[in-house]
C-alpha cells in the first residue's frame, strides 16, 4: 500500500463503475465506496479476475487503499465485505 492514495483508488473505482455500466445498489442515494467495490467485482465478473491479472491486481490494491485495510475479503454472492 506504499504507492497510491485513497483518492486515487476512489477515482479508479469511479471510472470502473462507469465503464462496466454498474447499477447502483440504492438508486435513491449516494453510492458509497463499498457499493462501488462490490459492484465492480460483480459486474467485472470472475473471468476478468482470471484473464486480466493486471486489472485484478489494481482492483485488490485500490480496494485496500480505499478502505484503509491490509486485508479485505469480498463475497460477491452475499454482496458483503469483511476485514
Amino acid at each position: 500500500l506504499a504507492t497510491g492514495s485513497p483518492e486515487e483508488a476512489r477515482r479508479w473505482f469511479d471510472k470502473e463503475f462507469a465503464d462496466l455500466e454498474c447499477e447502483p445498489s440504492n438508486p435513491m442515494g449516494k453510492v458509497l465506496i463499498i457499493d462501488k467495490i462490490l459492484n465492480v467485482a460483480r459486474y467485472g465478473g470472475e473471468q476478468r479476475f482470471i484473464d486480466r491479472k493486471d486489472w485484478a491486481t489494481r482492483f485488490s490494491r485500490y480496494t485496500a487503499l480505499a478502505l484503509g485495510r491490509d486485508t479485505v475479503r469480498i463475497d460477491v454472492v452475499a454482496f458483503n465485505i469483511g476485514y
